[in-house]
């Protein structure tokens, strides 16, 4: 494999590994009785229920994923896939540990 696809490949990795931690907190956030922040995952909550809505929406990102790994030729995948990575990381993992941080900070 060479190292180009290498890179992509790991690119893909993780943004996989960021999509399934997102559903994972967004689920127990929710059980937890914090708050959605994207108003467009708000609006699918209440129409599909959240482990439904949760599902189309990771499975729609992962199939993007899977899609720019497939073109992994094109000029824009891999910094596609880096600016996906940074903004699931800004918007998703850095709060979403905040949060399970305080919380953890106050059980002990």
């Amino acid at each position: 494999m060479s190292s180009e696809r290498q890179r992509i490949y790991s690119l893909v990795k993780l943004n996989l590994a960021l999509q399934v931690f997102d559903a994972v907190a967004t689920y127990q956030g929710l059980k937890l009785g914090w708050q959605e922040a994207n108003p467009i995952l708000l609006v699918a909550f209440h129409y599909l229920g959240v482990g439904p809505a949760l599902l189309l929406f990771k499975a729609n990102a992962c199939g993007l994923l899977f899609l720019l790994q497939r073109h992994a030729d094109h000029d824009l995948v891999v910094p596609a896939l880096h600016l996906l990575a940074a903004v699931y990381s800004i918007l998703s993992l850095g709060p979403w540990l905040a949060k399970y941080a305080v919380l953890l900070s106050r059980a002990l």
